[in-house]
């Protein structure tokens, strides 16, 4: 298991992926290292299930963690293509949160839910010693849809397109730039400062994948959160069982991203990009589905080919899983730095 972050694939491999509890019919997609989704059968229905941390962070102000901490919660299930329908969330909060700073919080996450037609079912909330943020607690989303509407994780298919959403390290871009923003002050001018700060409210998928779905033949998608595009395709090619090739000169880039991977010295290609989305579409659907995103204002392009063959290619080269997403471990160093200023 690696010091933080996510499990790799021999972790879940060894401890998890055998000890799943019962072998039950109505499991029609269970759990595999990298699918963001499971899929139960009710009553011929299918009920897509996605569970993650409650991700706050106050020092972006609780509103504006608030609806990231939301966003990520929704992401997953958002792209088996059904539109999310349901939650459950537990709060375990450090004992500090005031009244006032909860209401903030649980005011933007109806704020959204409303917004997307999502009720909440169940939940649990308390403050409890030792624990601490960003990580206050879990979730579960949950979306109820019809399976000629289901995009599954292994759906990607020789032959089709690749296509990205607003390109590489949105969510390291966005956080550390709001986090560390006094620290880059005076290496980077203040317009790009505030180019990287932006990438904040692009760091949700949910639009980009319901839009996509609901455009043209979608057969994969996935959310290029930990270790970024380059692994998030690594992902979405393993679970199909195919190749795929990426050609990173077409990939869309947004201001303020390379200076600010470059400032935190971070690769953006193997960096945390919540909101960025990964899809295989059917070659002849790919002008349906960026014509619907471009309507929406959602950046995106036609990146690469599924292929025969496993495993990802990038501009000719085989490429292998990044491992360990840089994100982490430069966030620790530059909370070093900001409290060594202070």
């Amino acid at each position: 298991m690696a010091d933080l972050g996510k499990v790799d694939r021999e972790f879940f491999d060894e401890y998890i992926y055998p000890n799943l509890g019962a072998d039950r019919d109505d499991v029609t997609l269970g759990p595999q290292h990298g699918v963001d989704f499971g899929v139960v059968d009710v009553g011929g229905k299918a009920v897509a299930m996605a569970t993650d941390p409650v991700f706050v962070m106050p020092s972006v102000g609780f509103e504006r963690a608030a609806w990231f901490a939301f966003h990520i919660l929704m992401s997953d299930v958002a792209v088996s293509g059904l539109p999310p329908t349901h939650l459950s969330i537990d709060f375990n909060l450090p004992p500090e949160i005031t009244d006032e700073q909860f209401s903030t919080v649980w005011e933007t996450f109806d704020e959204e839910a409303r917004e997307l037609d999502v009720s909440v079912v169940t939940g649990h909330t308390a403050r409890y010693a030792g624990c601490n943020y960003p990580m206050v607690g879990g979730a579960t989303a949950v979306s109820v849809g019809e399976y000629d509407r289901l995009v599954r994780p292994d759906g990607a298919q020789v032959g089709d397109r690749v296509v990205v959403t607003k390109g590489p390290a949105i969510e390291a871009t966005g956080l550390l730039s709001i986090q560390f923003e006094s620290l880059m002050d005076g290496a980077l001018d203040p317009g790009t400062i505030q180019d990287a700060k932006d990438r904040f409210y692009d760091m949700s998928p949910v639009r980009d994948a319901l839009v996509a779905a609901a455009a043209g033949p979608v057969t994969a998608m996935h959310d290029a959160t930990e270790c970024g595009i380059f692994g998030g395709l690594y992902e979405m090619a393993r679970a199909a069982g195919v190749g795929i090739e990426l050609e990173t000169d077409r990939v869309p880039i947004q201001p303020g991203v390379l200076d600010a991977c470059d400032f935190f010295d971070i690769d953006p290609w193997v960096s945390i990009s919540e909101g960025t989305l990964l899809l295989s579409v059917a070659p002849d659907g790919v002008d349906d589905v960026l014509d619907a995103l471009d309507d929406e204002g959602i950046p995106a392009a036609d990146v690469g080919e599924v292929t025969e063959g496993s495993g990802l290619v990038v501009d000719g080269d085989p490429t292998p899983h990044p491992g360990v997403d840089p994100f982490w471990g430069t966030f620790e160093e530059y909370m070093g730095k900001l409290e060594a200023e202070d």
